[in-house]
């Protein structure tokens, strides 16, 4: 690939990024495991909300979704992109609404209320039902206003804390943010892995890859 050719493609992923507020960037290897995972030995009727939010986040996986945060105009409530296509923040509203909760509608609803306690970074005058959920700062302060916080350390007692199905807030070191769904797999120190999407949709041992800046539980529970 060409200097200029080069230059043009990380062009272009910043402004496709800028839209949901999260980045594309790969880094290290996925995991490839055939085995069924713990909460995919659980019968499905005996499934917990977080077993299936898990489930569902693992989809994107299995499909292979590409990364592509670019702004679309989509139904509401219910509404999604492009099943092949989608953000960082497209794997936790897909994970979500296999948990039977749709973020787009509670988001919406909630900004709706409250337009003035979520970030202003886009110089919007009101909510804006297509876009608003899959932005990660407004979902981080979602799960501030109605989640459990929890701990952003990994160390120590703090590591029982992360349980499958809680959501993760990284920072990139060039300022810019990403999230994921904690896994119900673990590496080999109980760390567990992270399904997200920063290039495709993965699911990999990078918890501690990037700076923790949220950790959230939604619905309370566990």
């Amino acid at each position: 690939m060409t200097q200029n050719k080069f230059i043009l493609l990380i062009s272009l992923l910043i402004i496709l990024g800028a839209a949901a507020g999260c980045f594309s960037v790969q880094e290290g290897p996925a995991e490839n495991s055939m085995s069924p995972s713990p909460v995919e030995k659980i019968a499905p009727g005996e499934r917990n909300i977080y077993d299936r939010v898990v489930i569902g986040a693992r989809q994107e996986v299995v499909k292979g979704v590409q990364y592509d945060a670019s702004y679309k105009n989509i139904d509401y409530p219910g509404g999604d992109v492009d099943p092949s296509i989608g953000a960082c923040t497209d794997v936790v509203v897909r994970a979500f609404r296999n948990g039977g909760i749709d973020l787009q509608k509670l988001i919406h609803e909630d900004m709706q209320a409250h337009f003035e306690l979520y970030p202003q970074k886009w110089s919007l005058s009101g909510p804006d039902p297509n876009i608003d959920h899959r932005r990660v700062p407004n979902q981080m302060k979602f799960f501030q206003r109605h989640g459990q916080a929890l701990p952003l350390s990994v160390n120590g007692d703090n590591l029982s804390a992360w349980m499958h199905g809680d959501i993760v807030y990284w920072k990139f070191l060039n300022g810019l943010q990403h999230c994921g769904i904690i896994s119900d797999r673990k590496n080999s120190r109980g760390i567990p892995l992270v399904i997200h999407n920063a290039g495709t949709a993965r699911e990999e041992d990078s918890l501690t890859r990037w700076e923790i800046i949220g950790h959230y539980r939604y619905p309370l529970g566990n």
